[in-house]
C-alpha cells in the first residue's frame, strides 16, 4: 500500500511542473526584476506558481545571486512559522546563491531541496551560512543546479493534492470511506474520511484532525502513517475496525495550505485558537461534526487527536488530574507507546497553553474525553517520524479495545 499512496502523492506535482517549467529568462542583465512572486537573474528565474509556494518578494543582486524577502501573510507577527516555498527555473547548469531575509521571527525551517517534488533531501549543513540583523535569524546558501528546474521549500511540500490522492488511494480499501466535511472560505473542499469495519454501527468514536497551521509538515508525516495502521491487517486494527468508528480531517485549513500561510487560514485566523469563538467555517465545520456525534444516542466520541508540528516532538495533553471517560487514557497510551519505542523518549507536556480556545482544550472542556495535541519536531528523522506514527496508532488501538466497550449514557 505504501507504493501506491506514494505514486498518488506525487502526481500532483507534475502538474505543479507543467505550470511553472514554461517559463523563460530573458535578457543578460543580473539587475533586479522585482515582482510579487518572481524574479530572475540571467540564468535563473524565481517562481512561486504552485500550490504552497510563497515567498514576499525576490530581488536578483549580481548574475548569479537572489535575496528572497519573507513576510507572514498579516501583521502583527504571528507565532513563527516563517514558511517559504520557491522554484528555480534554471536555463543553463550553474549556482545559485540564495539569501533569505526575514522580516520578522527569523530562520527556522532547514532549506529542502527536490527535482521532482517527491524525494526531498536537506541542504547540507555547511553550505549554510546563518547570520542575525536585528536580532532576526537570516540565511544564505549555495546551490549547484542543473538544467531542470529544482524545488527549495522549507519542508517537504503536502498540498490539497497531495491529501486528496492519498485519500483515493486508501480509500480503496474496503473499511475507509471518503468524504467532504464542508468547504473553507474560500471554496475549497476540507477532505475527510470514515474507517470502520463494513455493515457495521461502531458506537464509540474516535476523531483526528491535522494542519491546521500551514506549514506543519511533519504532524502530516505522522498522520498519514497512523492512519494507514488503523487500515492495516494487523489482526489488532482488524478488531479496532470493528469496535470503534474514527473519523479523519487531515487537512482543516486548505486555504492557509495553498496559498503557503506561516499560520492563518484565508479569514486571518489562527485556526487552533478558533475553538469556542468558532468565527471561522473551517472551525465551525469541526463544532458541528462533534455536535452531531454529541447528539446523536447511537455515538459516543472517546477520543481526540490534533496533529501539528514544532521545534521538537512533544506531546502536549490535558493533566492526568482531569477526569475523562476512558480514565487515565493518555498515560497508558504514551506508556504503552514508550514500551513499545525504547529508544524514544516521550515527551509529554499536560500543563501547555490551557487557557488558550485552541482543539485540545476546547473538546475537552465540551465532551470530557482525552484530547491531545500530538507534534512532531520540524527536523525529527523521516524514517523516526513513520515509526512514531505507527506504533502510536498500534498503542491507541490495543489500549482503547483494553477498556470496556463504552455503554449509552444520553
Amino acid at each position: 500500500m505504501e507504493e501506491r499512496i506514494a505514486i498518488g502523492r506525487h502526481f500532483w506535482i507534475l502538474a505543479s511542473f507543467l505550470a511553472v517549467v514554461g517559463c523563460t529568462t530573458t535578457g543578460d542583465n543580473p539587475a533586479a526584476v522585482v515582482q510579487p512572486h518572481r524574479c530572475q537573474t540571467n540564468n535563473v528565474a524565481i517562481d512561486t506558481d504552485f500550490p504552497t509556494g510563497n515567498i514576499a518578494s525576490c530581488e536578483a543582486t549580481a548574475a548569479d545571486q537572489v535575496s528572497i524577502k519573507l513576510a507572514p501573510e498579516d501583521a502583527p507577527p504571528i507565532n513563527c512559522s516563517p514558511w517559504y516555498a520557491f522554484l528555480i527555473d534554471p536555463r543553463d547548469a550553474g549556482t545559485l546563491t540564495i539569501k533569505l531575509d526575514y522580516e520578522v521571527c527569523g530562520h527556522r525551517y532547514w532549506p529542502k531541496i527536490s527535482t521532482d517534488g517527491h524525494n526531498w533531501s536537506p541542504v547540507e549543513q555547511d553550505a549554510v551560512i546563518l547570520s542575525e540583523v536585528d536580532e532576526v535569524k537570516q540565511a544564505q546558501f549555495t546551490l549547484k543546479h542543473g538544467t531542470k528546474p529544482l524545488f527549495v521549500a522549507g519542508q517537504e511540500i503536502v498540498g490539497s493534492s497531495d491529501y486528496q490522492a492519498w485519500i483515493d488511494d486508501v480509500s480503496q480499501l474496503p473499511d475507509a470511506v471518503p468524504w467532504v466535511l464542508g468547504r473553507s472560505l474560500e471554496n475549497r473542499p476540507i477532505p475527510a474520511m470514515t474507517i470502520k469495519a463494513p455493515d457495521t454501527h461502531p458506537r464509540e468514536q474516535i476523531v483526528l484532525i491535522g494542519r491546521q497551521h500551514p506549514p506543519e509538515i511533519t504532524g502530516a508525516l505522522a498522520l498519514f502513517p497512523f492512519v494507514e495502521t488503523l487500515l492495516s491487517e494487523d489482526p489488532v486494527a482488524i478488531r479496532f475496525r470493528q469496535r470503534f468508528e474514527t473519523i479523519v480531517i487531515p487537512m482543516l485549513n486548505p486555504d492557509g495550505v495553498t496559498h503557503g500561510h506561516w499560520r492563518h487560514s484565508s479569514g486571518h485566523k489562527d485556526l487552533n485558537r478558533d475553538w469556542g469563538p468558532f468565527t471561522q467555517p473551517e472551525t465551525q465545520l469541526m463544532a458541528g461534526l462533534l455536535e452531531k456525534i454529541e447528539v446523536d444516542p447511537a455515538r459516543n466520541l472517546r477520543l481526540f487527536i490534533d496533529f501539528h508540528s514544532t521545534q521538537k516532538d512533544v506531546f502536549y495533553t490535558i493533566p492526568d488530574d482531569y477526569p475523562t471517560n476512558p480514565l487515565l487514557f493518555l498515560k497508558k497510551w504514551l506508556a504503552r507507546l514508550s514500551s513499545a519505542i525504547p529508544d524514544y523518549e516521550i515527551n509529554r507536556d499536560a500543563n501547555h497553553n490551557l487557557d488558550q480556545p485552541n482543539s485540545k482544550n476546547y473538546v475537552y472542556a465540551k465532551y470530557r474525553v482525552p484530547t491531545v495535541t500530538f507534534e512532531i519536531g520540524d527536523e525529527t528523522d523521516r524514517a523516526l517520524i513513520a515509526r512514531i506514527g505507527r506504533e502510536a496508532a498500534l498503542a491507541m488501538m490495543h489500549e482503547l479495545l483494553a477498556t470496556q466497550p463504552d455503554s449509552p449514557t444520553k
